[in-house]
């Protein structure tokens, strides 16, 4: 328990990675704490270190395998380290699945129309968080999606703020996307399928579609963080 389950190993970077593309490679995932990057003396690789153990799972789940200039990065939790197992979607018989969404779950949740069909668990995830802490995001083939908020606060100004406001997917759709606050799931733990009001299942396939564009490697806009002790 503790650090070892926050920290995750990110291996097969090409030679010229920095700490600030690492960053933008993990920034969505949750709050980072640190990034020790190790590229002196032979292939580079990663230490990235995330406040909360279930951000680590999600990096892990997402980011495993994906395609980087090039190469494919291997990103998994130290030997001996790591949750127990898979996180999947979480809870409520969803059953795990490899790159969904964050599992933690909150009665503050607000139903969302309107997202182009592109848009992403993370893109949602993304653009909800100008309200404040999301802890659970997920979108739907129809468009629809649904968020949830660590804090009541926090949902109610997502409600009053983003109704209406303008989205924009990793692909650079965007659309005017409705944010309502679900009062039918309040306390029940049922399914989402349930609480949108439809019987259908859930998109499968969009959580692994996310492929931000990089930013600019000579961002001045960066602040370094907190490093690592040497391992």
């Amino acid at each position: 328990m503790g650090d070892n389950e926050c920290r995750i190993y990110v291996g097969n970077l090409p030679p010229d990675i920095r700490t600030k593309d690492i960053e933008d490679l993990f920034y969505k995932f949750g709050r980072i704490t640190f990034i020790d990057l190790k590229n002196r003396r032979g292939p580079p690789f990663a230490f990235v270190q995330f406040d909360d153990p279930r951000d680590a799972g999600d990096a892990v789940h997402a980011r495993d395998g994906y395609d980087y200039d090039g190469y494919r990065l291997r990103v998994e939790f130290p030997r001996g380290s790591g949750p127990g197992g898979p996180r999947g979607g979480g809870g409520g018989g969803r059953g795990a699945r490899r790159g969904g969404p964050p599992s933690r779950r909150s009665d503050y949740r607000v139903l969302v129309s309107g997202l182009p069909p592109t848009g992403s668990w993370q893109d949602l995830k993304d653009h909800m968080r100008e309200a404040g802490d999301v802890c659970y995001a997920d979108v739907f083939k129809d468009g629809t999606g649904v968020v949830e908020f660590l804090r009541y606060e926090d949902m109610k100004y997502a409600v009053r703020k983003l109704d209406d406001s303008k989205f924009r997917s990793h692909e650079g759709e965007t659309g005017y996307i409705r944010v309502k606050e679900d009062y039918s799931g309040r306390g029940s733990g049922g399914s989402m399928g349930d609480s949108m009001g439809r019987g259908g299942g859930r998109d499968r396939s969009r959580s692994r579609s996310f492929s931000p564009q990089r930013r600019s490697r000579g961002s001045p806009s960066y602040s370094p963080m907190r490093r690592a002790s040497p391992y």
